[in-house]
């Protein structure tokens, strides 16, 4: 798994995932989010575009990102599902749990 931090737009962190979120990669999304969100950052975008897969243990990597901001005011929004990770997320229901936008830049102007 890649993760790329792409900077800040109205005030949302842009963090591009690719590669696979599964048991063996999803510890390094949970280190490198729990520290910024740690650093004081409430506001993220997900951008998943280059996500090839997603396990249960990448759900509940981002479901716990998720339930952290909320208890922090924030917010946690995904970008850009594609193939069989926008299928998990729909199967899941987890794309009735975050707000999920066809690109980073639809994201972006719904703040």
């Amino acid at each position: 798994m890649e993760f790329v931090n792409n900077g800040k737009e109205k005030g949302m962190v842009i963090l591009a995932i690719k590669g696979r979120m599964d048991a063996v990669t999803s510890p390094e999304f949970d280190t490198q989010i729990g520290s910024l969100i740690n650093s004081g950052e409430t506001a993220f975008v997900l951008d998943f575009g280059g996500l090839d897969y997603i396990s249960s243990a990448g759900l509940r990597s981002v479901l716990a990102a998720g339930k952290k901001l909320k208890s922090a005011n924030g917010k946690l929004l995904i970008a850009t599902l594609q193939g069989t990770v926008k299928e998990v997320f729909e199967i899941s229901g987890f794309d009735s749990l975050f707000p999920i936008f066809a690109n980073v830049d639809d994201a972006v102007s719904s703040v």
